[in-house]
């Protein structure tokens, strides 16, 4: 009868299965509806239109309708952020040209004589950003280990910090910081202390920061959010309104904004990001742990696995992870290393991470060359150390192409 659900669904209406933990939306749900209303444009179109107007009439002078200029604000890229904010939790998003024109944007809230404490395995560009852009602006940066005892952050504060940044998991360790923990001690030192979480690697689907007590959470959306390796963006969501109206205020003063075909392609990545991040995570669940039976293979760190040292904590604040892998060759050497990558097939040897294919790379001389040496060997950041984004493939291609480069790599034959 109209109105009454048939037996199926009545069924998957009654099981646990079914039933939401909180009210509202799932992300699934968000990724495809938020900011897509077909009512917002003319002739109400399911897919959101591309605008590439640079200026919008006014009706009359200084009192546009709903945008000026492009720089300010653009209904595609408006629509983008939207979905993004609903995806974090948000109450507010807001986009960038880039991962490192979102971070730099957000120095503009700092000033000369300010402190900055990052986690010290941070990615290379913000690490080089902060050593040899802010110092020279006259911000001090510390780079602390958040990870093995993150109640020590506190020694690491001072009255001139202004901002705490936490990448989790990191790049290209992997390593974890308690997200929750951290942010409840750096707020009760100083509640005017910024917290920003760099959450690419676990991205909306597997992590909220903002939920754990951030007041900021940063993604190259470059990476997984977008998932095709065709894009270059960042972002940044909160939900003080108070930094928002700073940030926005930054966003359109500087000018670092993406252009809206860009924004056009992550709002379409964003529909498959659910999909996307489960395949990836399955596949390189499998890869990990048949790696870490492997005779070649010293150590690989995935915070899926139960030998990674923060297992327990990876389980307490994050509900799966991505399709990132580092991995530690025996003998922890550069020709070995250089021999395995140079006989993978499928993963391609390249930088960034998080699309559709599977990139490999040497962080020592690739992602991570900028770090000082020393501050590389400190971390554990080696010639032996690679970093496996795992793609879509099928992952017994992918296990066969990396076993075949890894039977290569510690032949005694010198042949290419």
């Amino acid at each position: 009868m109209e109105g009454e659900l048939s037996a199926p669904l009545q069924k998957a209406d009654k099981d646990e299965e079914y039933q939401r933990e909180t009210p509202g939306t799932g992300i699934e749900t968000d990724a495809i509806h938020v900011g897509q209303e077909p009512e917002r444009w003319p002739g109400q179109a399911v897919v959101p239109p591309i605008s590439m107007a640079t200026t919008f009439k006014q009706l009359e002078p200084g009192k546009p309708v709903l945008y000026e200029y492009s720089r300010c604000g653009n209904p595609t890229r408006q629509c983008l952020e939207e979905c993004l904010a609903s995806l974090e939790k948000a109450k507010y998003a807001l986009t960038f040209s880039s991962g490192l024109g979102a971070t730099t944007t957000l120095m503009f809230m700092l000033k000369s004589g300010d402190h900055i404490v990052s986690i010290d395995d941070v990615y290379g560009g913000t690490g080089r950003l902060f050593r040899r852009c802010m110092a020279q602006m006259g911000v001090e940066s510390s780079f602390v280990d958040m990870s093995t005892d993150p109640s020590s952050i506190v020694k690491h504060l001072k009255p001139t910090t202004r901002l705490v940044w936490i990448e989790t998991p990191t790049n290209p360790l992997l390593k974890l910081a308690d997200i929750k923990e951290i942010t409840t001690l750096v707020h009760k030192y100083d509640p005017k202390i910024m917290v920003l979480v760099d959450n690419t690697f676990a991205t909306s689907f597997y992590q909220r920061p903002l939920e754990l007590g951030a007041d900021f959470v940063l993604h190259s959306l470059t990476k997984y959010m977008n998932g095709h390796s065709d894009v270059v963006m960042g972002c940044i969501m909160m939900n003080n309104e108070e930094y928002y109206k700073q940030l926005s205020f930054l966003q359109y003063a500087i000018g670092a904004v993406p252009s809206p075909f860009d924004c056009y392609l992550v709002n379409r990545g964003l529909k498959t990001l659910a999909v996307r991040m489960r395949q990836h995570m399955s596949s390189a669940l499998r890869i990990a742990k048949y790696l870490e039976k492997h005779k070649y293979i010293e150590r690989v760190i995935y915070p899926g696995l139960e030998s990674h040292p923060q297992y327990e904590l990876y389980k307490k604040q994050m509900s799966g992870f991505s399709g990132m892998i580092s991995l530690y060759l025996k003998g922890d050497e550069v020709e070995k290393s250089q021999r395995f990558l140079k006989h993978l097939k499928l993963f391609t040897t390249a930088e960034s991470l998080g699309g559709y294919e599977s990139l490999v790379e040497l962080p020592a001389i690739m992602t991570h060359a900028s770090v000082p040496e020393e501050h590389r060997r400190e971390l554990g950041i080696t010639d032996g150390l690679i970093r496996i984004s795992v793609g879509l493939e099928d992952v017994r291609d992918l296990l066969n192409d990396i076993e075949s480069a890894l039977q290569y790599a510690f032949s005694d034959t010198k042949n290419n």
